[in-house]
């Protein structure tokens, strides 16, 4: 066999660079957030339940008599002990002296060995009679008040969410090639404080001081009235160290990335200069969107997610960084996390 001399000059193979269509990817970018939108809704409907609305049924957002809403069970934190509150307090802030009453409790009653069921002292109650062992009402089974363990555990919830996530953001990915999306436009540039070491400092200190914001929204809002609805973080609390290290080795960093993609990379980014006006008006919608992303957080979690999109919109702006958002975001949740589900401190964390 003999070899070919190479010829001098010879053009090397290469794939062609698409065509930079900026127009074509800004639709793409709304069809995506249209189905993060919708995702998001189905998800709320996982956390809220789907039947009805509260009102129309007698029961107040928030009221923990709600039926539909489900309630992920406690479950352990670091050392596998349960991190949760077990006893009951009224809404000062007292212990319920009802609680350890015998037959009071609100929670659902399991079988008594004859095949009744359970009663509580509740004789204000439709139903209930004077004397005997009518005097109190039959409680059902499953009590209003009982939520519903989560049809998939945590551990494929969160692979669920990785997963779907991850789509997202290939989906999006594919169509920044495709349409020839130059990559400084989307936050990644060559400069050190856009990809380098500098970047990832910068989103250190962001995310810690976004998650110090976060624990303060979250302190007003239960000073107010107005509890922060956990009940997402709740249903994603893994349980055992396989469990959070696919939580923070995977989920969050996917969610991160995929987030801070759409959100701010390619609202912010790419869109801006399809619709010729300021990054800061598109800042805004991104952040709207963002915080009806996150519904299933109840009102005060929308609120404070809007605020959080927009911090995270105006640090993508001032430093044209994706990478930096993307660990500030990464943090603020991962910190969330490990403070409330894997330590079991208060939320927020020095109240």
């Amino acid at each position: 066999m003999t070899l070919q001399p190479a010829v001098v000059g010879a053009p090397l193979q290469t794939l062609p660079v698409p065509e930079t269509d900026l127009a074509g990817f800004a639709w793409l970018v709304a069809v995506v957030l249209t189905g993060f939108l919708i995702l998001a809704r189905l998800s709320q409907g996982v956390v809220d339940g789907d039947e009805g609305g509260d009102e129309a049924d007698g029961h107040r957002e928030g009221d923990d008599t709600n039926p539909r809403r489900p309630q992920a069970p406690s479950r352990p934190g670091f050392d596998g002990r349960d991190r949760r509150p077990t006893d009951r307090t009224t809404a000062d802030g007292e212990h319920d002296p009802d609680e350890d009453a015998p037959g009071s409790s609100s929670v659902a009653h399991p079988l008594a060995p004859d095949g009744a069921l359970e009663s509580t002292e509740d004789g204000g109650r439709p139903g209930a009679v004077d004397g005997g062992v009518g005097e109190r009402p039959i409680e059902p089974a499953v009590a209003h008040n009982a939520r519903e363990d989560p049809a998939m555990s945590p551990g494929l919830l969160l692979l669920n969410v990785a997963l779907t996530q991850g789509l997202f953001g290939a989906l999006l990915a594919g169509g920044a090639w495709y349409f020839g999306v130059p990559l400084d436009v989307l936050g990644v540039g060559g400069d050190a404080l856009s990809t380098g070491l500098p970047a990832i400092a910068v989103g250190v200190g962001f995310g810690v001081v976004l998650w110090v914001g976060n624990e303060l929204a979250s302190g007003l809002a239960a000073s107010s009235g107005a509890d922060y609805d956990e009940g997402l973080r709740e249903l994603l609390a893994p349980e055992g160290v396989r469990g959070w290290g696919l939580l923070l080795g995977a989920t969050l960093p996917t969610i991160a990335v995929v987030e801070e993609f759409v959100f701010r990379a390619a609202v912010v980014g790419a869109v801006t200069p399809v619709v010729g006006t300021s990054p800061w008006v598109l800042a805004v919608v991104s952040s709207i969107a963002f915080a009806l992303g996150h519904g299933a957080q109840g009102r005060v979690g929308v609120l404070v997610t809007g605020g959080l999109g927009m911090a995270l919109a105006a640090g993508f702006v001032l430093t044209d960084s994706l990478l930096v958002v993307v660990v500030a975001h990464y943090l603020v949740n991962a910190l969330e996390f490990l403070a409330h589900e894997g330590l079991g401190l208060p939320d927020p964390v020095w109240s």
